[in-house]
């Protein structure tokens, strides 16, 4: 049996990174897969960046990490490009667009926001159509194949959802969670490459981490919305972009 670590929307928070991949490795996890959205909201998208690039074996791209890397004249962007640099944001411009895998005999995809986009924000609460639409495949993804198990990220609000016999997981948010003021990151367990039914098993993890040391690290810079990132790490109340 393999696991595999799925991470998601850190947004610049170091200490939050760090107290999950601490957790990942105290579980003797060793691979690790990143959802998008390493980058914007917290003032270290420079070092998270680096981070995951030594820590994850796949990353895919999340919307800020497009729209951040892409020309811009508002501000709140050019103070994350300048932070972040050139090599970096080209490394941003290069992240595919989807995982996809078989693990004990289910076709497993995995992307940001959804099998479409990665500004279309699918929630739990939504009607059961548009959520099942999430195991659909499109011209974005490598195979043209419905998946059996989707995990995504974008929304920062983890759950799991079983639809006509399918599995719809969000991993929840590593550095901006908008459910609890926990980190959340997925477990996922099976037999890797193997088309035959084997056991399958999904856990949720959630980590403390420390969040004023987070919002210090924000205040010793100048960036922008800092108020709202303060009270969205302190609150896990939504305050602005996602």
């Amino acid at each position: 049996m393999e696991r595999i670590a799925i991470i998601s929307d850190i947004h610049g928070n170091m200490p939050a990174l760090e107290a999950v991949l601490k957790d990942i490795g105290q579980r003797g996890i060793t691979s690790i897969y990143c959802l998008g959205d390493l980058i914007g909201k917290g003032p270290s998208s420079a070092l998270v960046v680096d981070t995951v690039r030594a820590h994850c074996e796949h990353t895919v791209s999340g919307n800020w990490d497009e729209f951040i890397a892409s020309e811009s004249e508002l501000a709140v962007v050019r103070w994350h490009q300048a932070a972040l640099g050139e090599e970096r944001l080209q490394f941003l411009r290069e992240l595919p667009f989807a995982i996809e895998f078989v693990m004990s005999g289910k076709f497993i995809r995995l992307f940001h926001a959804s099998p479409r986009s990665l500004y279309e924000r699918i929630q739990p609460w939504d009607e059961q159509e548009r959520r099942e639409s999430l195991f659909e495949s499109s011209d974005r993804c490598e195979q043209a194949v419905s998946a059996d198990v989707v995990a995504y990220g974008d929304i920062h609000n983890a759950y799991m959802q079983h639809l006509r016999g399918k599995t719809l997981i969000n991993v929840g948010s590593v550095g901006n969670p908008l459910d609890m003021t926990l980190a959340s990151y997925v477990i996922m367990e099976g037999e890797m490459h193997s088309i035959d039914p084997a056991p399958f098993n999904i856990q949720f993890v959630r980590v403390p981490y420390d969040i004023e040391l987070a919002i210090q690290q924000a205040m010793n810079t100048d960036m922008p919305t800092l108020e709202e990132y303060k009270n969205e790490l302190r609150t896990a109340v939504y305050r602005g972009l996602k």
